[in-house]
Order: C-alpha cells, then structure tokens, then sequence
C-alpha cells in the first residue's frame, strides 16, 4: 500500500484537582450569581465555561443565561472579543479556555493515584503546551449511570473515550472523567533495548524516556542478541533492585527500520495485528453484486498514482460537456471505490477500522486501516478487473464554476493503472506503449479539464504555501539510503483537485438531503497566531492586515511578496505555523485553508474512517441499497469525529518520529563531522537546525552559542548577543558539528560554527531599550553578568 497526495492545503494545564466519587456530572466549585435574561460580564462567562465545559457552545450560553433576541446577538460578538484577545478558542463546536481539555476528549490510562483511582492524560498533545494535564478516571457502577445499561470498565494501558469536567476539589487532577467507551484495551508488554551481560542474561534499556532499566535472566531472553529491539513483559517488582524482565518477541536490530517504526507503533498504542475475527471477516468477503448497481464498465476511468501504489481507491475520467447550455465546459467523473459494501457498520471489520481511524504510513512499511483482501484487493480498482464504486459526474463551466453534479453506485473497470510520472510524460511529448494510445481520448481530456478547474482554483485562491515533502528511500536492509524532493507534478496537481472538488460535491448533497455527517473543518488562524507573525512580518517590511476577517488569500499575498527573496522559506514556515489544525467535526465552520465553506472527506475510504461514513451517509441518503449508515452511527458522530481526529494526529506524530529516529540512526556514525545547517526554529532555549540535504532536525542549546548574553526576540524570530549585536535568525543559512546523536529518542544536537550575523537595527534597539521579558537573557555557563545586570 501507498499513500496518494491528496488535498495537499489540508492542514493538516491546571494544578490536577482531588475528585470525589460521585456518580453525577461534577458542579463548579463556587455556583455562580447568574442572573436570568441579562448579558454576563465577561468574567462570567470565562468562568462559567470553565464550569461547564460540556455547555460552551453560543446556543447552550444563551440557554443557560436566559438570552434572547438582541442580547443574544451582543453575547455573539462579546465571546467574539473573548476569541481575538485569546481568552477562549474553538474546539469542534464548543468554546474552551486555552490549554483546557476539550468535553470530549480520548484518553490513555497511565497510572493509578495514592487512592488506587485511575489516572488518565489525553492521547495526543501539542508539545508547546507542556506537561499533558493528568485526569482522574470516574468508574461508574457496573449497572451504568442511574441503573439502565451496562457502563463500559477500563485499566491501566487502555484508551478510552471520555467525557470531560472540571474537578471539584483543588490539590490533585485538574479534570475528572467520565468513559464513554473504551477504545483499544493495551497488552501489557512493554518494548526495549536488549543488551547482553556477562555470564547471560542482559539488561533492557527503555525506548521512552521516562522508562527504566531492567534485568533480564538468562532463561528469559528468548533469543535476543544483542542490540536486539525486543517486547517484553514484566516478570517481577520488588521494593529493592531493579525490576526483572522476560522477553516476549524479538522485533528485530534496532538499527532496521522494521524495529524503529515498531518503537513508534508501540509507543502511540497504535493497532497493528488484525484480530482473528476481523481477518476472518475480510477472507469470507465475496465480490460485490449488480444490486442497485449502474454498469459503467464501458466508462474508460483510469486510476494515477505512486509507482508502488497497492491499493487503488480512486479513478477519473474527463470530457468535454456536450450541452448547448454550457459551451466551453467540461464533465469530470471521480470514481471511488465502494468500501461501505464490504465494511458494514458494526461488524468486526467495522470496529477494527474505528480503532485505527486510518491507515499508518512508514518509510517502509504501513499500518493498514483495512486487511489487504479488502484494501488491496476486493476494493482496489484494478485494472482490468470489475469493482463495485461511488462516482460522482461534476459539470463546470468554462470558467471552471461547478455548475452541476450527480451521485451513482456503480460497477466500473479501470481502463489503466498509471504511476503521476508516467501520466505526465506522455503529456510532456514522451508516450511509451501504454500511455500512447490513451493519449488523445483520456489524457488530454483530462488535463484539458484540469485547466479549466484551475480557473475556478484560482479564483478561488485556498491557501498556497511552498513547503517541498521530502522523502526518505531505503536500503534493502532499512537503514537510509538517500533524502529527496520529489518533483511536484501537474499530474499530482490534477489528481488534488479532482479530489477536492468531489469532496465538495459529498458535503453538499448530504447537506441537501439534511443528512448529518461528518465534515472535514480548518478554523482561521487564532487572533494570538495572527498578531506574532505581523509583528514577524513587520520585520521584513510585510504588512497583514489587523482584524478577525483575514481570508486564505491574505497570506497568499504576503507569500507572493516573499517569494524570490531570501525570506522565503522563512516566511512559508511562519505562516504554517501561524495556521490552525484541520479535524473532523459533525458541526459544520468550513475550511480555511482551501477557502471553501463546504467540505467533507469522501474519496479515501480505503484508508481513512471519516471517509467511509461520508460514503454510508451518501448510500442511506441516496436509497443506493445495502450498507448505509444507521441511527446509532448518526448519533455517535460527536464522538466518532473526536475520536478519528485524534487517531489522525497519533498516525502523524508516530510517522514524523519513526523519520527522526532514522535519521538520527544514520547519522549517528557521523558525529563531529560539519554539515550545511537552516536555522529552523528560535525559542528562549536555543535554535532549531535543519539539514536539508537529510531532513533532520536538530537543537543547539544557548549556553553553548557563545560567551555573549543571547536575547530572545520574539517578533525578529531571533537570538542576539547583547553586546555584540551579532546572533541567528529564522531561516539563517549556518555551518555545524554534529555533537550527538540519540537514535532511539531520534534526537540530534549540534555545534554552531557559524558567526553570528549582525542583528538588524530595530533588533539592536530592542537591546539597548533593555525590554527584555523574564528568562529572555542566556548566557554561557561560568560568565557573569556585565555590572549593572545582575
């Protein structure tokens, strides 16, 4: 399997709190004064969505305040206020403090407290926030909450989906929970390093960083050489000595990439070995029937993709639109292939694929949503081979306005299976035997189509950031071969859009048939975000523009100015940075990043779950016959969507960690040596250092920068010497010495050896105003502040 570039604009703690065991949602600490049908003042409402994290949407503020007609409309605009200054920010459809826990969160059970009551953390969370808050686990009876039904149990190592409030008390958890379900219940093996002692036996070293050392005896090795990535069980914890282990399976060396993708896998609980059941679901499937079917088999749609692509989950086909009514326009049809007819709600393979959220994808390896008879076979359009689909046919006009579309549940056959750079070849005047006969009447329509599309695109203007996707190839043994770029192609470009639009088409005809789904929403940049990169931008001589109106393209503007420049790669990174994450949510806000207003995920289904509901709701709305989505699959969207969005940042940061670990594999034999560094990142800790020609990343501490005081200048994105004036920028080009590397942590830490450049201007009168905040001075261990300084 392969993944396929798609929607490529897709951007994608309190003090803890002692909790009673009280069966009942938990109350504020203080009730407060509210008084019925009057606008609250805005420490109020701060205080009250504190309280009621489960009640902060605008709808149940105004319900619980009493608030109607124009005083609704005035708490529109004051919790408006509250989002510019950074007060309160969105969470799928509630409103929380910044930093809060959102109402609906997944969890990990990590520990118990003094008490012996569980001790939860959320699954994923961002790394410039700190310390992942800790959550007190509420078990509920076994009856259920007020007697009816059976309440879900979870232990240590689970991961639940949980309902969150604020605690009562002050002095432990900041938030208790209650488990809505339990989501993947852990084994309880752990993974390590075995190295081996002399006389037998060995000890484990831990992956993770808080993890400890452990002795393994020589009759529970299982075979581990040494070096060996190993799972293992505890055996034995005793109050004196280290704990004893024994070994469950060898992984593999920890310098194959087989075992350093295993450490991500492990270390994000990520499921990666189909149960029984689920494989023996998917080997009894049989090939889809006729049955509320239209035979589009004539239908000439061909699949582009990588070049080792396995799974094939989208076609396209193009012509011209043969109707009077829209001269110049074009017809396009997207063909995806019909998962909701093997994967049907409930079943195992169902309840598989929600565990996993989406497919896992390593440098060499992935971690399938689906077994490979339904991914790679029964539902990959192949060529030649008959295969049940969803298509939607997309009328545009000339100007490239979709005019137009039509849902249909089909039986198709792909005409061809075509790599990205074998498809642009034979547009580029390079046909080989395949692609030449199919160059008149399928490729050229459909880049003809394309160019009108890219009309309606333009027009349009999603965000367009230049940020190339390196790629890392491997040995046969999977250790690093080389770092690239990949050229990005008009083939890939066509593909994108193509997609995009049938999503589009997806969202729309749900939302005509007031089907409720789930959409795939980007909010706009935080008022907070926006203010650091125009003070950053100020800098360079860019303005943007102050307000909460700013569009996708406002930073196309500034993109464009920057490019050319030195600052360009400089300028894309801040403005990533100043976006906010795209998720999945059942209540509707839009997409930022792509400028559209109606969007939902609908033509990966093979790989992603938020996809296949799209695709149920589409055949239940629709009356396409078997397979279309329920009543308890409507009314668990909420948390459907929390769930898959989380899944969906656990895929991301074990595949970025898997890369890191690699890399600083090979080059952990390389260590003194020099290399041609971008400073990628400045904080008040030091730089972050990038080596494009690897991909990696890496730190410089400041105590190390040199002898001078170092200050942190947050709207320059920049570290300076105070006396010198000389220091290093966002974006700087800087020469290094690789001066260690950790593999298993996938850490690298490097030497400057570049001088500083000299700080502009308005840096230099930054220092001399002495503004500097708390902690922004660095200095190198063993010096003493100039006098007057201390």
């Amino acid at each position: 399997m392969s993944r396929t570039p798609r929607d490529r604009t897709d951007l994608t703690g309190k003090r803890p709190g002692k909790i009673g065991r009280a069966g009942k949602d938990a109350p504020a600490v203080e009730p407060l004064n509210i008084v019925h049908g009057a606008l609250p003042s805005r420490e109020v409402i701060l205080r009250f969505i504190a309280d009621h994290p489960q009640k902060a949407s605008k709808r149940e503020l105004a319900k619980a305040f009493g608030l109607k007609g124009d005083s609704r409309v005035e708490l529109k605009h004051l919790l408006q206020e509250l989002e510019q200054e950074g007060m309160l920010q969105k969470s799928r459809k509630s409103l929380i403090r910044p930093g809060a826990l959102p109402p609906v969160t997944v969890l990990d059970i990590t520990t118990r407290d003094k008490d012996g009551d569980l001790i939860g953390r959320p699954a994923e969370w961002p790394e410039d926030q700190g310390v992942a808050p800790a959550v007190a686990i509420r078990q509920q009876s076994p009856a259920g909450r007020q007697g009816k039904g059976k309440a879900p149990v979870a232990g240590l190592g689970d991961r639940i989906l949980a309902k969150i409030f604020p605690a009562v008390d002050r002095g432990g958890p900041a938030y208790t929970a209650r488990i809505i379900k339990v989501i993947d219940r852990r084994r309880g093996a752990a993974m390590g390093v075995f190295r081996t002692a002399p006389g037998g036996g060995g000890r484990l070293l831990p992956i993770e960083r808080r993890g400890e050392e452990m002795v393994i005896d020589p009759d529970f090795t299982g075979g581990a050489a040494d070096g060996d990535l190993v799972e293992i069980e505890v055996a034995r914890l005793g109050r004196f000595g280290l704990p004893r282990a024994k070994v469950l399976s060898v992984v593999g060396s920890v310098g194959s990439e087989k075992a350093i993708s295993m450490i991500a896998i492990h270390a994000h609980g990520i499921p990666h070995v189909f149960p029984p059941a689920v494989m023996a679901e998917a080997e009894a499937a049989k090939p889809a029937t006729m049955s509320h079917r239209e035979d589009w088999r004539d239908v000439p749609l061909i699949t582009i993709d990588p070049a080792d692509a396995k799974d094939h989950d989208d076609a396209v086909y193009a012509e011209l639109d043969p109707s009077p009514d829209n001269p110049g326009g074009v017809i396009v049809t997207v063909a995806i292939a019909d998962v909701s007819w093997y994967v049907r709600p409930n079943s195992p393979l169902d309840r598989e694929a929600l565990k996993r959220g989406n497919s896992v994808y390593f440098p060499d390896r992935v971690v399938p949503m689906l077994p490979e008879r339904i991914s790679n076979d029964l539902c990959s359009l192949k060529e030649g081979l008959d295969r049940p689909a969803l298509a939607v046919r997309m009328s545009f006009s000339g100007e490239g306005r979709k005019i137009g579309h039509t849902f249909h549940r089909i039986m198709m056959k792909s005409a061809a299976k075509l790599s990205y750079q074998q498809a642009q070849a034979a547009i580029d005047g390079n046909p080989d035997e395949k692609t030449g006969p199919m160059l008149e009447p399928i490729l050229k329509p459909l880049w003809h189509a394309y160019a009108v599309m890219k009309r309606g695109r333009d027009r349009r203007q999603p965000l367009e950031l230049d940020m190339p996707e390196r790629k890392i190839l491997l040995k046969p043994d999977g250790t690093v071969d080389r770092v690239f770029v990949p050229p990005r192609l008009h083939a890939h470009k066509l593909i994108e859009e193509m997609m995009i639009q049938a999503n589009v088409a997806a969202a729309e005809t749900l939302e005509k048939k007031r089907q409720v789904l789930v959409y795939r929403i980007h909010d706009g940049p935080t008022l907070a975000k926006q203010e650091v990169l125009r003070e950053f931008l100020a800098t360079l001589g860019i303005s943007l523009a102050k307000g909460g109106n700013v569009r996708a393209n406002s930073f196309n503007g500034i993109l464009a100015k920057a490019e050319g420049t030195a600052h360009q790669t400089m300028v894309n990174e801040m403005v990533l940075r100043s976006q906010s994450q795209a998720i999945y949510s059942p209540e509707n806000i839009g997409h930022f990043g792509l400028n559209l207003m109606k969007y939902a995920h609908f033509t990966s289904p093979i790989r992603r779950y938020a996809d296949l509901i799209v695709h149920r709701a589409l055949v239940g709305s629709l009356g396409f016959g078997e397979g279309g989505i329920t009543p308890d699959e409507e009314a668990a969207l909420d948390d459907i969507a929390a769930e898959i969005s989380t899944f969906e940042r656990r895929a991301m940061a074990a595949e970025r960690e898997t890369i890191d670990r690699l890399i600083a594999h090979y080059l952990s034999t390389r260590v003194g040596e020099e290399f041609a560094g971008r400073v990628s990142g400045v904080t008040k800790s030091g730089l972050f250092i990038t080596l494009p020609d690897y991909g990696a990343d890496g730190f410089i501490p400041i105590s190390t920068l040199g002898s001078d005081y170092f200050i942190y200048d947050e709207a320059h994105q920049a570290l300076s010497g105070e006396r010198t004036g000389l220091g290093y920028r966002l974006g700087d080009s800087v020469t290094v010495k690789l001066a260690e590397a950790i593999p298993l942590a996938g850490a690298l830490r490097f030497e400057m050896l570049s001088e500083g450049r000299e700080m502009p201007t308005a840096v230099r009168s930054f220092h001399k105003a002495g503004r500097r905040d708390k902690g922004q001075v660095r200095k190198k261990p063993g010096t003493r502040p100039p006098r007057g300084r201390r």
